[in-house]
């Protein structure tokens, strides 16, 4: 008997399960061995020497690693980061031991431990559209644009008398849309703002008909909390803030008083970083908290990592490939890469021949654990996500058999 090789893949403790299971292993073995088939890479940031010290102390006892500044061990580094390197299992004895150390490091330890739950994926998400519930987890929702807009990039002025934004809006539900997304203010670069009276004059008409004629949530494209509030005021479901709460002092209060769902999109005016994804991740944590003090609960946050904004074409490739780790923040995800300058530097097309570009980017995005994807062209991504969940997701949702 020929014996067969090859190698294997486990994303999650439940994949692992799987596997095992596949062998024959007994349900206790399944509970002991999973959390050892699971390898998790977590970067700390901001530790004194004494947190970084203990912290690859213990990490090394209970067999797994810690990457930390050389400068930790003669004391000539101030500060480091740290890379820890373990199965589930050995973070499960490192954090138990972390528990009972000073210096911050057993709440440190709690964290971390959050943090393993937000990685094991498989989260559904339900949002109170304020009276409607949206379901995200399940399969990969599609968001379709629609901009009363005479200089969006793609679709400026193409949809500004009213009547003809109510048909687009209704063809893109019957294409499969699950949200649509109504802007009045074009972000494209090199983009002049509009004064919040401009925009509210420019969607309150195709507003007022989307909510009355639609059977899909609509949400409000705007940083503006005078916006905001016009918005939902008049019946809107969702605000979608390209600048995470951080543009308008107000926003977070608006948002909190009306109830309704948010998107938290990460945003900058340059584009150098230390640590890319470091930085966006800590840039939606702060938004993430700064919506909780104004009581916006956390079960009505969504994350969009800001595909465009503040980052070169280099650097949004380079979220998209390391999309998963906006999985620390429990959140669903948001991707809006459609027709975007990131497809047309790869290609080279202008932005209306960049559909097939589109759609290699939704499908990574799903692979990578998006929960919506925000396009122009709604009934190809809705088929590409379908396709592209029946492989990550399985056909009827949730993880392949």
């Amino acid at each position: 008997m020929t014996i067969e090789i090859h190698s294997l893949t486990c994303a999650d403790l439940a994949a692992a399960r799987r596997e095992l299971a596949a062998v024959g292993a007994s349900p206790p073995g399944l509970k002991l061995m999973a959390p050892k088939a699971v390898h998790r890479l977590i970067k700390l940031s901001g530790l004194d020497p004494r947190q970084a010290t203990i912290i690859k102390q213990e990490m090394l006892a209970a067999g797994g690693d810690a990457a930390t500044h050389r400068g930790v061990v003669d004391g000539s580094a101030p500060a480091s980061d740290c890379v820890l390197m373990g199965t589930f299992r050995q973070y499960e004895l490192f954090c138990a031991k972390l528990r009972m150390q000073p210096f911050g490091l057993a709440a440190l330890a709690d964290r971390i431990r959050r943090t393993l739950d937000h990685l094991e994926g498989g989260a559904v998400f339900r949002l109170d559209c304020r009276g409607g519930e949206l379901v995200l987890g399940e399969r990969t929702l599609v968001m379709g644009i629609l901009n009363v807009t005479p200089d969006s990039f793609s679709d400026g002025g193409r949809y500004l008398d009213p009547g003809r934004a109510l048909e687009h809006a209704q063809a893109m539900v019957e294409d499969g849309a699950d949200i649509i997304d109504l802007g009045g203010e074009s972000t494209r670069p090199g983009y002049h703002p509009v004064e919040a009276d401009e925009q509210i004059r420019r969607i309150m008409p195709v507003l007022k008909q989307l909510v009355n004629r639609l059977t899909v949530p609509v949400s409000v494209d705007t940083s503006s909390a005078a916006v905001a509030r016009a918005a939902l005021e008049a019946g809107a479901h969702i605000v979608n803030d390209q600048w995470a709460l951080t543009a308008d002092a107000e926003m977070a209060g608006v948002v909190a008083r009306y109830g309704a769902p948010v998107v938290l999109m990460h945003n900058r005016t340059e584009t150098t970083y230390r640590d890319l994804m470091g930085e966006i991740v800590s840039f939606l944590r702060h938004s993430i908290e700064l919506g909780e003090r104004a009581g916006i609960r956390r079960e009505q946050m969504v994350v969009d990592p800001g595909f465009g904004f503040g980052k070169t074409p280099a650097q949004n490739l380079a979220v998209l490939a390391r999309l998963r780790d906006l999985a620390c923040l429990g959140r669903p995800v948001l991707v809006g890469t459609s027709r975007k300058s990131m497809i047309g530097k790869v290609l080279d097309l202008p932005p209306g021949d960049r559909v097939e570009g589109t759609a290699a980017t939704v499908a990574l995005a799903v692979a990578g654990g998006a929960a919506v994807v925000r396009v122009h062209d709604v009934r190809e991504m809705a088929r590409v996500a379908k396709m592209a969940d029946a492989v990550c997701r399985g056909p009827g949702g949730g993880p392949p058999a």
